[in-house]
């Protein structure tokens, strides 16, 4: 099948981006050909239909944005605008389909969070015209996020985000989402956990850590503590700052390996600001880091987050709230220990698979700081750790429980027509790591003695 993939951005290392490049390579794997239409793309050129006025952060949505969100109502020249770019929108999603001939439309987030209503209500209508087989992917709906919450749109959120249609089966990633839109739309859908292929283990001995410490200007001998999220508010960075704080030791050094910008540069200069007032060394690396699974679009080479994960000793994941939650994966993949807040997706979903972690509450307390430096300073209690962990994620979030999700959906809209996916139905062309001593990471380096915090 030709599938397409849909959403207001297939760029970086954002969850979106991610978990759509995985589901990517389990149909690839078994034969299909995916295309990709976004606003921001980082795929294959030949394989891409980009429109500009798709992401979220075009000028025309941002415009529309601010006349919608926050308030109660709306003016008929703002419905005028909504319109004009949906128009715009529906048409070229359209031409992707006809370009591609597309069999199987997969749309990532598009229908689920309002930060483009113009082109959900494309979508609806598109997918409604077409009748194409759509799987909608949720990943945040409107009602989690508080910046939502008062707009002067919620007769397009009821028609769009998402529509209950009969050619669209959904797809949530946590148990809470699945009921809270079955509570509040009446749709069923399927929960389908984000994954990672631990069927094939990463290839640890490929990567150089001492190159790329000594590339973002930390000392072979400095302990790495990885934040490996977006600088938003609700991932909790001050807490790294404050555990790298209270562990009390030079050589520990806080990394951010993701970009800030999503929901402004505010929280980012006040961590800078937190990171200084703290003597904490902090290290923004986030100008260099791509996606594992993309399809470069130049030669300009970069570090992959693949690179980061091999030399963390430590990662930190203290987010407030999460859908599901990718850094945990990808921390276990990698078999690293790490400490992670009780979110609520975790408390539910997670923590009851019998993971061995360092947990908060919420808070920091001296007992869990005690016990980070406990395993930062014992080989054997991390060793023990991350082999647990990683039979325990093998079980639940491996791509074979992909698989068996997807195969579910397919039958139902394809009948026996197309063969259920399986693991290594063609040859598997392993990725080569990048060279890391020869590749230049742009980074910045706040906290410790260099307090002159500086904007992005």
């Amino acid at each position: 099948m030709n599938i397409g993939f849909v959403s207001t951005r297939f760029a970086g290392t954002d969850g979106v981006s991610l978990e759509s490049s995985k589901w990517a390579e389990v149909f690839e794997e078994n034969g299909h050909l995916c295309f990709w239409f976004a606003g921001k793309l980082d795929r294959n050129p030949e394989c891409s239909f980009l429109v500009s006025e798709a992401h979220f952060k075009h000028q025309l949505n941002d415009r529309i944005n601010g006349h919608i969100l926050g308030k109660t109502g709306r003016k008929p020249s703002v419905t005028g605008q909504i319109h004009d770019l949906r128009s715009l929108l529906k048409k070229q999603l359209h031409a992707f389909i006809d370009r591609f001939k597309i069999d199987l439309m997969i749309v990532e987030n598009a229908l689920t969070i309002p930060m483009h209503v113009p082109l959900g209500l494309a979508l609806a209508e598109c997918i409604a015209e077409t009748q194409i087989p759509t799987i909608a992917h949720h990943h945040d709906f409107y009602w989690e996020r508080v910046r939502f919450a008062v707009n002067g749109v919620g007769d397009y959120i009821r028609m769009a985000f998402p529509p209950n249609l009969p050619n669209i089966e959904h797809v949530v990633i946590n148990s809470e989402a699945r009921e809270q839109l079955a509570l509040r739309t009446g749709i069923s859908a399927m929960v389908v956990p984000n994954v990672l292929d631990f069927e094939n283990p990463p290839r640890m001995e490929s990567f150089s850590t001492d190159a790329f410490k000594e590339s973002i200007g930390l000392q072979p001998d400095d302990i790495m503590i990885l934040q490996p999220t977006r600088i938003v508010r609700r991932k909790g960075i001050e807490q790294a700052i404050e555990l790298v704080k209270e562990l009390r030791n030079p050589r520990y050094k806080l990394v951010i390996s993701h970009e800030a910008g999503d929901e402004g540069y505010e929280y980012v200069e006040w961590l800078k600001t937190y990171a200084c007032e703290h003597s904490v060394d902090l290290f923004l690396v986030s100008a260099q880091i791509a996606c594992p699974w993309k399809n470069p679009r130049t030669s300009q080479k970069a570090h992959s987050l693949w690179d980061v994960y091999p030399n963390a000793d430590f990662v930190t994941y203290p987010s407030l709230s999460e859908g599901f939650g990718n850094a945990f994966l990808e921390t276990i993949y990698f078999q690293k220990p790490l400490l992670i807040n009780r979110y609520d997706t975790f408390v539910r979903d997670i923590e009851p698979k019998g993971f061995d972690l360092t947990v908060m509450d919420g808070f920091l307390t001296k007992d869990t700081v005690q016990q980070v430096s406990e395993i930062l300073e014992s080989p054997e209690r991390r060793e023990a750790m991350v082999t647990h962990n990683f039979k325990i994620a093998s079980r639940y979030y491996s791509y074979a429980v992909l698989r068996k999700k997807l195969n579910t959906i397919l039958l139902n809209f394809f009948g026996d027509s197309v063969p259920p996916l399986s693991r290594d139905t063609l040859p598997s062309q392993e990725s080569t790591p990048m060279g890391l001593a020869e590749t230049t990471v742009v980074h910045q380096h706040f906290g410790g003695r260099q307090c002159t915090p500086t904007t992005l």
